[in-house]
């Protein structure tokens, strides 16, 4: 099972509290993680990635085990910790401002 946990709003808007829990077939990615929450929780669609690129939305970040993996491929694998479900898939909301 891969624990994602949400920022607030999201959590709000999906009406979930706490953690969600996934259980993915095949790799666990960014991509398998994000198309299970959509899939589970329709109302998160568009939220985390645009509807038309797939890309990540500018204001959010994607973490695990103190990493920041925004950056990195949709489809490389997730750290180890994560996929035994010892660590969370952190999504979180960028802050902006001056």
């Amino acid at each position: 099972m891969i624990r994602v946990v949400l920022p607030t709003q999201l959590r709000a808007l999906a009406r979930i509290d706490g953690e969600v829990a996934l259980a993915l077939d095949g790799e666990a990615s960014q991509r398998a993680v994000l198309d299970a929450l959509e899939e589970r929780f329709p109302a998160l669609r568009g939220t985390m990635r645009d509807h038309e690129t797939g890309k990540r939305r500018a204001y959010l970040r994607f973490f695990a085990c103190e990493q920041d993996l925004s950056h990195e491929p949709p489809d490389a694998p997730l750290p180890a910790p994560v996929i035994a479900g010892d660590e969370p898939f952190l999504v979180v909301g960028a802050m902006a401002g001056g």
